[in-house]
Formats: structure tokens, sequence, C-alpha cells
């Protein structure tokens, strides 16, 4: 049986490409914005790119808000992918402070333009960078346990989230000597702040994970 995947459309995002990724990896894909459709969904994918507020009020314009921490709080699977992990946390301070889904505890803060020698680094942080495992993670129930330690993903963001407890973070990627954090879950629920869609077969490889748990 094909699996049902809906990916979130709020008005910000790749949804294109995030679609024909999981239909490349089986899935049957609905890109929806209607909250009747987003509540009705058996797994979630919340993408998208841009700034934290104007996401926020991306869902909250088409009511989405609810239904999204409805089907997480049910343990159906829910991935967000880049600013749609991003808004997983409870708080942003990108441009402000703006509240988030609040699904898991902690704060979106701004990766360190400066490297931990001193030296200025490019922000926003572009590029394939290896994932490692946080400490005591356990990648096996997650969409990340077909993936092995030091796969390289791609990333394009200047924030990253930093939840409150840090068991919620499952990987993290080194950027000027920084862990910058590149996956956190909870339950059924997993955010990459890397493009599982740009990351080539490695990427394909977790959307397909995710896609059958």
């Amino acid at each position: 049986m094909t699996t049902q995947v809906t990916v979130v459309d709020y008005g910000m995002g790749n949804l294109y490409s995030v679609q024909r990724a999981l239909e490349s990896v089986g899935a049957e894909v609905t890109v929806s914005g209607d909250a009747a459709v987003v509540a009705g969904a058996s797994r979630l994918i919340l993408p998208g790119v841009g700034a934290f507020a104007d996401g926020m009020a991306g869902l909250r314009e088409r009511g989405l808000v609810e239904p999204i921490r409805r089907h997480a709080q049910s343990g159906r699977p829910l991935m967000g992918i880049c600013l749609g992990m991003q808004m997983l946390a409870g708080v942003s301070e990108e441009f402000g402070e703006h509240a988030g889904l609040d699904l898991i505890a902690g704060r979106v803060v701004a990766v360190p333009a400066v490297t931990t020698e001193g030296s200025a680094q490019k922000i926003p942080n572009i590029g394939w960078r290896n994932l490692a495992p946080a400490e005591n993670a356990d990648w096996s129930r997650t969409a990340l346990a077909t993936t092995r330690a030091g796969e390289s993903v791609y990333l394009v963001h200047s924030f990253h989230f930093v939840p409150t407890d840090a068991r919620h973070v499952l990987a993290h990627c080194e950027y000027g000597g920084h862990r910058v954090t590149a996956a956190v879950g909870g339950g059924r629920m997993i955010g990459c702040q890397f493009h599982p869609e740009k990351s080539g077969a490695v990427g394909l490889q977790i959307l397909s994970r995710f896609v059958q748990d």
C-alpha cells in the first residue's frame, strides 16, 4: 500500500522539490494549506525557507497552528525541514522574539558569526556538512535510523534550534568549531535543519525511512 504524506503549504517553502523527493521514494503526496486536510493527515511534513515570524504568520492565517499541534500530540509522524524544524520550537530570536509551535521546548538562536578561534565566518551557513550524532542520541527509532555518522547533508541557514532538553538533539554539524543543531526529535516527530530533498542519496534515504516509519 502506498503511504500518504501531506506537505503543509503555508505560503513559504520549496514545496515542489519536497514533493518530488517524496514521490521518488514511493509516497503519495498531497500539498495543502487547508486546515481540514492537514488535520486529517496520517503523516505531515512542514517545510519552509525564510523568516520565522513570516512562517508562523502564514500558519496562523490559514488556521494551521492547532491542526499541526494536534497531529504531533496524537503521535502521528511529523517532520519539519529547515524553517519547518525551527517552528517546532517554543520561541525564535530572529528579528525579535516570536512564539513558535512549542512542540519541543527551546529557542531558535543565531548561528555564531565568529569561529571558536575568533575569526569572522560567513552567515548564512551554506553548504555540505557532516552529520554527527548528539551525545546519547538514539537514531534507531527515527528517520535517521539508516544514516551513518559522518554522512554529508546540505544546509542553508542563519539560525538554529537549541532545545531546552539536550536529549531532544539528535544530530549536529560543525561550523567554525561550533556545534550547530542539525536534527531534533521527540516521539515520532523529527526536525531537520538540513534539506533532505537537496541532500542526494542520503537525504532520500532519510525521507524513505520517514515514509516507512
